[in-house]
């Protein structure tokens, strides 16, 4: 990559894009390059040299990395072009492809072409886990016993619910756990390793949509952690932005306790103490979830840069893809299901 600058060209321009390509703007060394979508006038829109045709984007403008914003029934159609195209290094929203086959159909096809799929999933960058992981990797709770995660976004009531921002929603067979769950799926996994078991007892409570809205997951995580995931998207919480951290959350160890609250602050009290101590102020970052979409694009292209280890690369998600049809089996069958080593 010439001039240790990197040339970016997104596909997709819908609501969440806007985040990624305000990202990219503010990342040195990267040149934002062009933007496709299937709405021409959507791409027009972010004042970049717009295209409906990735092939032709690619041909024209030249990318080093493609970053692909788009639902995951067009993933791999968007992969094959770019990697038929000669893209070496490519970000992919998630949930990432339809199924684990097509996932594992990308990531093997990635690799034969000499190159790099990163997963945009993007909630293990938010500032208050990055925290939370030094927290715990320096003993600040003492023996960890369990973490709990309340999913509260307050957007699902009604029959107009998702239809303002991403009506798709209101259409995915699989809801809660495909699109909102699984960020916290991953989450777990950075901050607990990978799960050994799940147990989910998972429901439909807005009639509209056609997936679960709401339930819980309950993992079991090594050296006898055990992480709770209670979603409910119909029901609130403390914030004036409900979509920074999306809910509430609770680290139980045996020296102490720490609390993430909805203004994406994290407060600590020792064991048996009244006193709270505030370990990370308050978020005030107007976009999404603590600027997760920065932190993450900042990381990929340091690691492009830098030649430093990336994290979420696409053959080490189709973990994630492997726990979250764990949790459906386990929804469906009523009961403990174990996961491979």
């Amino acid at each position: 990559m010439s001039d240790q600058r990197i040339r970016v060209a997104c596909v997709g321009a819908g609501y969440f894009s806007q985040f990624h390509y305000g990202s990219w703007a503010r990342i040195d060394g990267v040149d934002l390059v062009g933007s496709c979508n299937r709405d021409i006038e959507a791409a027009k829109r972010t004042g970049l040299p717009a295209y409906n045709d990735l092939a032709q984007m690619i041909d024209e403008v030249k990318p080093d990395l493609v970053d692909i914003i788009l639902p995951p029934v067009v993933h791999a159609q968007m992969i094959r072009v770019a990697l038929d195209k000669g893209v070496k290094s490519l970000i992919c929203q998630k949930p990432f492809c339809q199924n684990k086959a097509e996932a594992q159909e990308m990531v093997a096809l990635a690799k034969a072409h000499g190159a790099q799929i990163i997963v945009h999933e993007n909630f293990r960058f938010q500032p208050w886990y990055r925290t939370l992981k030094a927290q715990l990797d320096n003993n600040s709770v003492g023996q960890l016993q369990q973490i709990t995660f309340r999913l509260r976004p307050g957007d699902g009531q009604g029959p107009r619910a998702y239809l303002d921002r991403q009506p798709y929603f209101q259409e995915m067979e699989r809801f809660l756990v495909h699109e909102t769950a699984v960020h916290w799926v991953d989450t777990f996994r950075y901050l607990l390793g990978n799960p050994t078991a799940v147990y989910a007892d998972l429901r439909q409570m807005n009639p509209v949509i056609a997936g679960e809205d709401a339930g819980y997951i309950l993992f079991d995580h090594p050296h006898g952690v055990r992480a709770l995931f209670d979603g409910n998207r119909h029901l609130d919480h403390a914030a004036d932005n409900h979509r920074r951290t999306m809910g509430e959350a609770l680290i139980e160890g045996t020296e102490g306790v720490i609390k993430l609250r909805g203004d994406g602050s994290l407060w600590r009290r020792g064991f048996q103490e009244l006193h709270e101590t505030c370990i990370l102020d308050a978020d005030h970052w107007e976009g999404f979830g603590g600027d997760c979409v920065h932190h993450l694009q900042s990381h990929v292209i340091s690691g492009l840069l830098q030649q430093t280890p990336l994290e979420n690369l696409a053959q080490d998600y189709l973990r994630v893809i492997d726990i979250e049809e764990a949790i459906y089996a386990s929804a469906d069958q009523g009961q403990k299901i174990r996961l491979e080593p």
